[in-house]
């Protein structure tokens, strides 16, 4: 009966906003635990694995009788936990917890290939983010930067010299670095 697509019971409610929450927050982990490159320059069977999560995601704080009442919480439950989350974002302390620092990938036409490994960036998206930036090739790339919503900056090499601009890159063995 359509009457009851608008029916929900306190306990039932709550139980949207625990479900809500917790998946967003899982979803949050496992993006930031497995990198931002894990949603962007989508594959075939990237595409699929987001298709994937976007459903388990949406199903997940429905429960077992969906009604409009449940997926409209459940929707409103995700845009106030963004909210929340991007306010929270602002504040310095939880940036740092929130938000992966941009990583440097090739310094002075050299790949750092740790750097490569842990940040899950392939030879061929390498290459082509020199082609994207109109470089005849990685040894005329001052710096390359995995920056934190997932995409390669390419940088010339003045631009790796400027302290203000690699303030917040993570440059693990910046002291062994030639300057």
């Amino acid at each position: 009966m359509v009457s009851d697509q608008f029916r929900i019971s306190a306990g039932e409610a709550a139980a949207v906003v625990v479900a809500a929450v917790g998946i967003y927050l899982v979803f949050l982990l496992l993006v930031r635990v497995l990198g931002a490159r894990s949603l962007t320059g989508m594959s075939a069977f990237d595409l699929a694995a987001v298709v994937g999560l976007g459903a388990v995601i949406g199903r997940t704080p429905l429960l077992l009788e969906p009604r409009l009442v449940t997926g409209a919480l459940a929707l409103t439950t995700f845009f106030v936990t963004q909210g929340v989350l991007g306010f929270l974002r602002s504040r310095p302390a939880m940036t740092r917890l929130l938000t992966p620092r941009p990583v440097l990938l090739v310094h002075r036409g050299e790949r750092l290939e740790h750097n490569l490994r842990r940040s899950h960036v392939s030879e061929s998206e390498l290459r082509s983010a020199v082609r994207a930036a109109g470089l005849p090739g990685l040894a005329q790339v001052g710096g390359m930067v995995l920056e934190p919503n997932g995409r390669l900056s390419v940088l010339s090499v003045g631009a790796v010299e400027d302290e203000w601009l690699m303030e917040d890159v993570d440059v693990p063995g910046r002291d062994t670095l030639e300057t």
